[in-house]
């Protein structure tokens, strides 16, 4: 994509293991010096890294699609409920199923966004074309599934046909799709690990290849008897350590996931525990801010612990689900003050005020140890800007 081409088949180059030196710098001493920089790459400057990233693998642009169809089910179906009957809880609704689908057509559709270059007009393509191809796609998830959100008539997903309202609905929704979301989200790329070039001299002893090292994060100095340094990562034009996405972009992809996390939560909650037949999970658009929030600095805590202090992951997770409960708490005393806080665990055992409980302990662990995970994977992520 640099330069300009959201196609992601722009014309950055692939680089070998063995490191430009920049004009003007020593050329070495020896053989095993070049030897020792063939097989080994030195850091990257931003703008190195950026040419060294490749497009988002299909799993990664899938897990995006279908968290991001989600959101926007949470979203409408939020809106529709609060005009209907104004409720500070600003309850949304969506289903897993409804996520497999979005995952589906948003590839769909960004296959078919990234031919756009072949129509004559612009013009056509973003407002005739796409958005009918956005309409008629959503039309048939919805004729394939036909659940509807939060159970108000023309919901999108519902069984009926589409009213007039819920097609401009999705003609505003196709204008986002190639606009804004498309145009700015294939211009993410995937940082991958440097590799010697083909037929470089091996070096003698192999060293530690470059990873990402977070901001603020320091690595720990070589201990006796030749222990193995931590990798530095690609590093700016100032010594900083290179970033991946910015921290807004973070915080928003951190609260779409919170509401995955939630719907997916709260769906099989009530099948698998109460034996509902449940056709929706719900979530609230306060649960965006909580989420985001308390990830962004959960995943800060992650890169100080672990790459400052060296913790391991038994000593961490104590640590995230205290932060946890004490965020879930406060915010839980906020809402509940304004009569917007959607969740009430007074009839759980080991609950406290009604805001947080034990029960949900073991979810927790799991969401703590697989936020360490997704932090590594984002981290990954770079966004390029258009030139």
């Amino acid at each position: 994509m640099a330069g300009g081409d959201a196609d992601g088949k722009g014309p950055a180059a692939r680089r070998g293991g063995a490191a430009r030196r920049p004009a003007g710098s020593g050329s070495g001493s020896g053989s095993g010096s070049s030897a020792s920089a063939a097989g080994r790459p030195e850091p990257l400057s931003t703008a190195e890294a950026a040419a060294e990233a490749a497009e988002l693998p299909a799993w990664m642009r899938l897990y995006f699609y279908g968290m991001h169809g989600i959101a926007l089910d949470v979203l409408v179906s939020a809106a529709r409920r609060f005009a209907a009957s104004p409720d500070l809880r600003m309850l949304g609704f969506s289903s897993p199923y409804r996520c497999l689908l979005h995952l589906l057509t948003h590839y769909a559709l960004e296959r078919l966004y990234l031919q756009r270059r072949r129509c004559p007009s612009a013009w056509v393509f973003h407002f005739l074309l796409f958005p009918l191809a956005h309409v008629g796609l959503q039309s048939l998830a919805g004729r394939a599934l036909p659940l509807s959100l939060g159970g108000g008539p023309g919901a999108p997903g519902g069984s009926g046909a589409p009213g007039a309202q819920d097609l401009a609905l999705h003609y505003l929704l196709a204008l986002y799709h190639s606009q804004v979301f498309l145009r700015r989200f294939l211009r993410l790329r995937c940082r991958r690990q440097l590799q010697p070039r083909p037929g470089a001299a091996p070096a003698p002893a192999p060293a530690p290849v470059p990873v990402p090292v977070p901001p603020g994060a320091r690595a720990p100095a070589a201990a006796a008897g030749g222990r193995r340094r931590r990798p530095r990562g690609p590093r700016g034009p100032e010594g900083a350590p290179s970033k991946g996405l910015p921290d807004l972009l973070r915080f928003l992809f951190y609260g779409m996931h919170g509401f995955l996390d939630e719907i997916f939560f709260t769906f099989f909650f009530d099948v698998l525990g109460q034996g509902d037949r449940a056709s929706s999970g719900h979530t609230s658009l306060w649960s965006f801010l909580m989420y985001g929030s308390c990830s962004f600095v959960v995943e800060k805590l992650y890169f100080y612990l672990h790459y400052s202090r060296g913790w391991r992951t038994w000593q961490r997770v104590p640590v995230y689900v205290l932060f946890i409960y004490l965020w879930e708490l406060c915010w839980g005393l906020g809402l509940r003050a304004c009569g917007a806080c959607s969740w009430d665990y007074s009839h759980y055992p080991l609950n406290f005020m009604g805001l947080i409980t034990l029960m949900y302990l073991p979810g927790w662990v799991f969401l703590c140890v697989y936020q360490d995970l997704l932090s590594n994977a984002l981290w990954r992520v770079q966004y390029l800007p258009a030139d």
